[in-house]
């Protein structure tokens, strides 16, 4: 009896085969879906329908609203503002002339209108909140995608292109069409196709200019300490923490749209990490390695490069939340210095590795989200069955690769970058301008397979930083012990770090904050240099013990700006500096290259 009984448990072997069997068949279920997990998608369609069947009501209110609709796409005449005149066309992909013409009007008055009922549509009580995003943000994309603008015979703009050239643009845009999948289908198929293309701006030479010496190496980053450019600077160096998702540079551009070189030309002792570029090797690599041999080492070589006692810290992006994160765990080493005597032995053991870090005289975060309540479109990708088919693709590589982090980023703004992109491309036939930001954008950076997942896990899904149950050497970590002042920057449209989401650190401490809501999205309006065109910004402050106002009662109220918000900050931490002194010189014997270094180059096919 027990020998038969033992028979039906399965052996260690068993399991093992039977997990490959099964990370197998999920690996081709989600390259067949382009990477999402196929369950994920079918529980949110299935959840949407299942309550719009049992809502008669609301069947009959979208049919309703479907023939109001239907009924205003067949009128010719254009939408009028309220001094009769015609409303300009919002949309960029109907910005042409041609499209208030018939049968183009129609054409897209049709699609407007399908668009505006499925955005209504998605909206049925009952449906989970994520369910619910899922739907409508899957949806757009499919419209999106059947926009008349995306084919030849029904956008005006590439009708009257191709007469107008004689059909040169229609030849020139299928030869690069070709070209293009022809280079797809090589590295497809080719293993020696799949090599760097070389970026329009070379780093260190067109790109990442800013003169200075890497001071600093460890596994995990180099640091920058850049050169002074005045007589006099604040002594309190500036230490900026990057997004490890991309490379430090975006930041140190060309000269005239540098942040480095702006900083240091307004009398900062600059530094900046370079985050490595990880492999496989790095697959154990964890969210605690990139906070204390990250930001933790990089702050105490600040402080031993230059003496200071305190210092001003950016953040952008993740490494603004990694910023927000040791801030937080500053101030607690603050709070309980006065009672040391009095602190668990294990928080001060935690705390005491920290002895040789400076005070923080201020905080920035640029574009960097604290709570992940509501992380935008990136919520779309946050489940627990989304984050166990990247897990498993995560297994076989030991990282996140940079092709995989680029194209979600596309595909969270595919009307811009996929279908505008190819309407130029393909059907109008138009040669792309490259420029710096759209060459930084093509060097793509991995993750680590570890880091990724915890980061996913315990701040997206779990949001345990704004809940208070982060942890970093054991320590608890509240932002609501974060004392420095504050200066935080969220941009209009960003599809990354929404800034709603990004203004309600409001609720997580009570420090002075001034923010800044910047025009532009995640780069181009962080990269916002004086004298660019068409830029402003909205900027208010609260004062220590500040109460809740809520986003959009900010932004009726905060005052608006005309220019760079870069020359707002430089006043702001100015205020929050001493007064200046001799810049402190670069010790040769700490220097281990010029700048941009080492770990910004390395660069992988994938």
């Amino acid at each position: 009896m027990e020998k038969s009984i033992s028979s039906l448990v399965a052996s260690p072997w068993q399991r093992e085969t039977a997990q490959a069997l099964d990370r197998a068949f999920h690996a081709q279920q989600a390259k067949a879906s382009l990477g999402m997990s196929p369950i994920s998608l079918s529980l949110a369609y299935a959840d949407w329908a299942l309550h719009l069947a049992a809502s008669p009501g609301r069947q009959l209110l979208l049919a309703q609203h479907a023939a109001a609709l239907l009924g205003q796409s067949m009128s010719r005449q254009p939408a009028l503002g309220a001094d009769g005149q015609p409303l300009p066309e919002k949309d960029p992909r109907f910005s042409d002339a041609g499209w208030s013409q018939w049968p183009f009007n129609a054409l897209k008055n049709s699609f407007k209108s399908l668009d505006a009922w499925w955005s209504e549509a998605a909206q049925v009580g009952g449906v989970s909140r994520h369910h619910q995003h899922m739907v409508s943000f899957f949806t757009r994309q499919g419209l999106d995608a059947l926009s008349p603008s995306n084919w030849p015979a029904t956008n005006p703009e590439v009708l009257k292109q191709g007469h107008a050239s004689h059909g040169q643009s229609w030849l020139k845009g299928y030869q690069r069409y070709a070209k293009d999948l022809h280079e797809q289908h090589s590295r497809r198929t080719n293993a020696d196709a799949d090599t760097l293309q070389a970026l329009d701006f070379e780093v260190g030479k067109d790109v990442a200019l800013t003169p200075g010496k890497v001071v600093f190496r460890n596994h995990l980053i180099e640091l920058i300490q850049y050169t002074p450019t005045t007589p006099t600077v604040y002594p309190e160096p500036l230490l900026i923490v990057p997004s490890c998702i991309m490379k430090y540079y975006i930041l140190d551009l060309s000269p005239e749209n540098s942040m480095v070189r702006y900083l240091v030309g307004q009398g900062h002792t600059v530094f900046i990490m370079s985050w490595r570029n990880p492999d496989a090797r790095d697959r154990d690599l964890g969210l605690q390695d990139y906070l204390q041999m990250g930001v933790m080492e990089a702050m105490a070589a600040v402080k031993s490069c230059t003496a200071a006692p305190r210092i001003h810290a950016i953040g952008y992006c993740l490494g603004g939340t990694f910023l927000g994160i040791v801030a937080a765990l500053l101030g607690r080493r603050a709070a309980l210095a006065p009672a040391n005597a009095k602190a668990p032995k294990r928080t001060l053991q935690a705390l005491g590795d920290q002895q040789e870090l400076p005070e923080l005289a201020s905080v920035t975060l640029l574009a960097a989200q604290t709570d992940f309540s509501e992380p935008g479109e990136l919520g779309v990708f946050i489940d627990d069955d989304q984050l166990q088919t990247l897990r498993e693709e995560m297994a076989r590589k030991g990282y996140m690769s940079g092709r995989q982090m680029a194209g979600s980023f596309q595909f969270l703004n595919s009307r811009d970058l996929i279908w505008s992109r190819n309407t130029r491309r393909y059907l109008l036939g138009q040669d792309e301008v490259g420029n710096d930001m759209m060459s930084w954008n093509a060097d793509t950076t991995r993750l680590p397979e570890r880091m990724h997942i915890e980061y996913l896990t315990a701040l997206c899904l779990n949001n345990a930083l704004a809940a208070g149950h982060y942890r970093v050497g054991g320590v608890g970590v509240a932002l609501m012990d974060i004392k420095a002042p504050m200066l935080v920057v969220g941009t209009v449209r960003d599809h990354v770090s929404p800034w709603q989401s990004v203004y309600k650190l409001h609720l997580l401490t009570d420090t002075h904050i001034s923010f800044i809501l910047a025009a532009g999205g995640h780069n181009a309006g962080i990269v916002s240099e004086p004298g660019h065109a068409h830029r402003s910004y909205q900027m208010d402050s609260m004062e220590q013990g500040h109460g809740w106002t809520a986003p959009n009662e900010w932004q009726a109220k905060a005052p608006l700006h005309e220019g760079s918000w870069w020359e707002a900050m430089s006043a702001w931490l100015r205020e929050r500096s001493g007064a200046r002194v001799a810049p402190p010189a670069i010790d040769a014997a700490q220097v281990l290259c010029d700048a941009p270094g080492d770990y910004v180059k390395v660069r992988y096919a994938d």
